[in-house]
């Protein structure tokens, strides 16, 4: 329970309708479509857009997009996979023939086929009540009009100044005072000379935004994937070298995936199948059912040291074996069976953290927003936009403003792999929204962003509730870690004690400047019809009910 006397704040409680997203002005327009008689699904939408207007470092419409659906609360889960696809003349010889031996964010090779849009069209014609046009109003006024910048979007937009430096576009767009490009290595008084990044506080707009955001309103998804913005991206990215065509963005298609699940708490938890890296949420849920963890500290060196050894383990499975399954086989069952489960769980020693050696005996066969709504009628989803990256790939095109997204950049160039590109091929991606259900029940759309810190926030959030009785909110709150390559990054409200534990165990462990990630959850109690929501306070966003 909630010391009042400590910083913090509550969870939120309503009956009628409950959007927990990252930015207050998102919740705000989600609860507005809702209270407008529109339902989860126009809501999400709606909150999606306006993000990729006032939280542009995270999400936009060049951008990708996945979702899990529980129509009116019960029965099978939908899932959509709104990833979109690498063109058609991305072959693995192409790439080998010129020597590019990794594909460089900056680079129109970064720029798969953005997937967002054509997600939006899908899920409003399938399961929305209202159209284009009602959906994207807030957003196309945000554009238009602006928008204050928020705390934490000020704070990215400046960490991410090197970002936006090579593309005039995005200079004119996010630095208006930038005309030129800053030298390297960048300082910050290049600010005087280069133009400097909004503060918190100021109003920013992008009304070149606002036409190609009116064309899809209009025309839907036509309005983005054919006629002048689609040619306007494809010339645009081919001027720089990419690969794409009209007809990769014409041919751009979502697709309805089966959910994976596993159970853990009395719950069982779904996530999206490959080819995002929600399976990794399901290895490490299996490895640490394991250990009990309810009997270690929270914020003690045993569940942190498990939670980092799990994840080092299910990140090797997924590095391994997880790509498109519509190019590569992903043998999901057996990397999700008990047996499997248990081999991984072996390696782990509860007194000593694995040397990097180690992973190679493991078996290897068999910046992003996300925003969560529920309605009146218990139609719930749990929704992510991303362009990877903050700011994506920072090439933005030069009329409409449109930013492109770098996922690209989660292909292998290694002929083989899973993961290799190859025409038509979506990459392994990181953003994976979350759901829960007990017994045919949907009870918390859930979702922690934070690219490769996605799987390890989920489970330290699931973990939170479920092992340690916290509230959504306190369970967000709850300080965090994350093993990323060789080193155990925690923040600060980790302790010192706590991090020289983890050294004795042979963790390489760093105070981390920067905080991890950030989720949202909504918790629907069926007995009372009480909706309870909860945000993540390392952004700038709310939950809001009515």
């Amino acid at each position: 329970m909630r010391d009042f006397q400590l910083p913090g704040r509550s969870t939120v409680h309503a009956l009628n309708g409950m959007a927990a997203t990252s930015q207050p002005l998102a919740s705000l327009a989600a609860i507005g479509m809702l209270q407008r008689g529109g339902n989860a699904v126009d809501a999400a939408i709606t909150a999606s857009a306006v993000l990729c207007v006032v939280e542009p470092q995270s999400t936009g419409i060049g951008g990708d997009c996945f979702a899990l659906l529980a129509p009116g609360g019960e029965g099978e889960v939908v899932a959509l996979n709104g990833s979109g696809r690498a063109p058609a003349a991305a072959t693995p010889d192409w790439y080998a023939g010129r020597g590019i031996t990794a594909i460089d964010r900056f680079s129109p090779h970064a720029v798969t086929v953005p997937g967002a849009v054509d997600a939006w069209a899908r899920l409003l014609q399938d399961h929305g009540t209202r159209d284009f046009e009602d959906v994207l109003a807030p957003a196309i006024r945000y554009a238009e009009e602006g928008y204050v910048v928020a705390p934490r979007v000020a704070r990215d937009w400046a960490a991410e100044a090197a970002s936006l430096a090579g593309d005039e576009n995005a200079r004119r767009i996010f630095y208006p005072a930038a005309s030129r490009p800053p030298p390297a290595p960048w300082h910050d008084a290049d600010w005087v000379v280069y133009g400097k990044p909004p503060a918190a506080g100021a109003v920013h707009r992008q009304p070149g935004l606002a036409a190609p955001l009116r064309l899809i309103a209009k025309q839907g998804r036509a309005g983005f994937y054919e006629g002048a913005v689609a040619e306007e991206i494809v010339d645009y990215l081919r001027s720089k070298g990419g690969l794409h065509s009209l007809d990769d963005f014409s041919g751009n298609a979502p697709e309805y995936v089966t959910p994976i699940q596993t159970s853990y708490g009395g719950l069982d938890i779904h996530q999206i199948p490959p080819n995002g890296q929600g399976i990794a949420v399901l290895i490490m849920l299996n490895i640490l059912a394991g250990f009990d963890l309810s009997a270690m500290d929270p914020l003690g060196a045993r569940r942190l040291h498990l939670e980092a050894e799990a994840k080092r383990l299910a990140f090797h499975v997924r590095d391994t074996l997880v790509g498109d399954p519509s190019q590569a086989a992903v043998p999901v069952d057996e990397i999700l069976s008990a047996a499997y489960t248990e081999r991984l769980r072996r390696s782990i020693n509860e007194d000593s953290a694995m040397g990097p050696n180690a992973l190679d005996q493991v078996p290897t066969h068999p910046d992003t927003v996300y925003l969560c709504v529920v309605d009146r009628d218990r139609n719930v989803v749990s929704f992510i936009n991303s362009v990877f990256d903050g700011f994506g790939s920072g090439l933005v095109t030069p009329r409409s403003g449109v930013l492109l997204h770098s996922r690209g950049t989660g292909f292998v160039l290694t002929q083989g792999h899973p993961n290799c590109i190859c025409p038509g091929k979506r990459p392994l991606h990181t953003i994976i929204p979350g759901l829960a259900t007990r017994g045919g029940r949907a009870v918390m759309p859930f979702g922690v962003m934070g690219a490769q810190f996605q799987p390890t926030g989920q489970v330290h959030l699931l973990t939170n509730i479920l092992d340690y009785g916290m509230d959504l909110q306190e369970a967000l709150d709850c300080p965090r870690a994350f093993h990323d390559g060789e080193v155990l990054g925690i923040e600060n409200g980790i302790s010192d004690r706590t991090a020289d534990e983890l050294r004795a165990r042979g963790h390489e462990v760093v105070r981390l400047k920067e905080p991890l990630g950030g989720g949202q959850a909504i918790w629907i109690d069926w007995e009372t019809g009480a909706l309870t929501g909860a945000s993540e306070p390392r952004k700038d966003g709310c939950a809001l009910g009515y």
